[in-house]
């Protein structure tokens, strides 16, 4: 069982089975939040998507493609983090990740982006980790910028978000860049 306590107040831990209601009703509970941004909304409508999408989840990571994880806010599950893709031919983890409506606003997020990366870069031996936000998804993009990511370009048209397509801000951290 992957778990990786950040601080006193937050650790990452694998997605499981028992989590999927929980996740699912985070999901539910900022569906209009996250539809901003996330592609996936229209297809998470019921708790057998979730479960879905954790066993896809769990069939990766034992593949070492992926790692999905729950973002544990004070015992309770505020949101996912992990890498959506492990590419080890390239030495490089994207990570992704999304936050429930009510822990928006208080780091949790660019401390769970510092541990994944940091866990890349040391615990994995990776060469690199990219963060991918839509151009316009300030709050995202603040995260790789606060944490020292290097800015390598834009996208053109790299998303489509259910009624017109979204540029993305590509950052990256190389591994002989972080301290």
């Amino acid at each position: 069982m992957f778990v990786h306590k950040i601080d006193e107040d937050l650790s990452l831990k694998l997605q499981e089975m028992s989590d999927a209601e929980r996740i699912f009703e985070l999901t539910d509970a900022s569906r209009d939040y996250l539809k901003e941004w996330l592609p996936w909304l229209d297809f998470t409508t019921e708790l057998q998507d979730t479960k879905n999408f954790i066993q896809s989840g769990s069939s990766n990571f034992v593949e070492g493609k992926s790692l999905g994880a729950v973002i544990l806010y004070k015992g309770e599950i505020a949101g996912i983090g992990g890498f959506n893709n492990i590419n080890h031919a390239n030495k490089t983890a994207y990570i992704g990740y999304w936050l429930g409506q009510e822990y928006q606003g208080k780091g949790i997020m660019t401390r769970v982006a510092k541990a994944l990366t940091d866990y890349a870069l040391n615990d994995l031996k990776l060469n690199k980790v990219e963060i991918r936000a839509a151009v316009e998804n300030h709050k995202s993009r603040g995260i790789p910028e606060r944490l020292g990511y290097i800015e390598e370009g834009t996208i053109r048209q790299a998303e489509w978000l259910y009624d017109r397509y979204v540029d993305h801000v590509v950052y990256g951290m190389l591994a002989s860049e972080w301290k």
